[in-house]
């Protein structure tokens, strides 16, 4: 990426967090972040590609951040409940309704939405491996896999119906139901 995108998409990313996306047209965002909407879709291609932009860099954090927490871990159910309680903040709903919308926007085969696709999993299990080297422990892709869809799935219901003290809830029986299935 480009010094100028990569500051763009920053300034976007930054702008979104305090004030999200829905309902504000391409030449609305770029004007609050103070450049064009050419300048927008020179760096993008289309608004699709700058959500899908927006999700992959937000994605890409959230990886590092998870790979912060594994460092101090003692288990894979306290990367997981940990990593919960950042991604259920409030301040984070913007970025999993985007996340959502970028999903959808991939399932249709939209332009700028091919790299989604190709990072949905796979980078997720190469943090797990990291963080299952880290712990000793031997990490199933599929049991991973399994953790990756309950935390997406439970983030729906959590954004969806605003109930995050029950989605919350659920992801903690989640936990507890894995790590006796794991160690037994």
């Amino acid at each position: 990426m480009s010094d100028a995108r990569d500051a763009l998409l920053g300034r976007i990313i930054e702008h979104i967090a305090t004030d999200g996306l829905s309902g504000t047209s391409l030449r609305e965002l770029a004007e609050s972040v103070g450049t064009s909407h050419r300048m927008v879709l020179y760096h993008f291609g289309s608004r699709d590609g700058l959500v899908a932009a927006i999700v992959d860099a937000v994605e890409a954090g959230q990886r590092d951040a998870l790979r912060a927490i594994a460092a101090g871990a003692a288990s894979p159910g306290e990367i997981v409940t940990t990593q919960w309680a950042q991604l259920s903040d409030p301040s984070m709903a913007p970025f999993v309704r985007l996340f959502f919308e970028v999903a959808a926007l991939a399932l249709f085969g939209r332009p700028g939405t091919a790299s989604f696709v190709d990072s949905l999993v796979e980078p997720w299990l190469a943090v797990a491996r990291e963080a299952g080297e880290r712990l000793g422990i031997d990490v199933d892709p599929v049991e991973v896999r399994l953790a990756i869809a309950v935390v997406r799935g439970l983030l729906l219901d959590a954004v969806a119906t605003g109930d995050v003290a029950g989605a919350t809830a659920a992801l903690e029986r989640f936990v507890a139901l894995w790590e006796r299935g794991t160690s037994s």
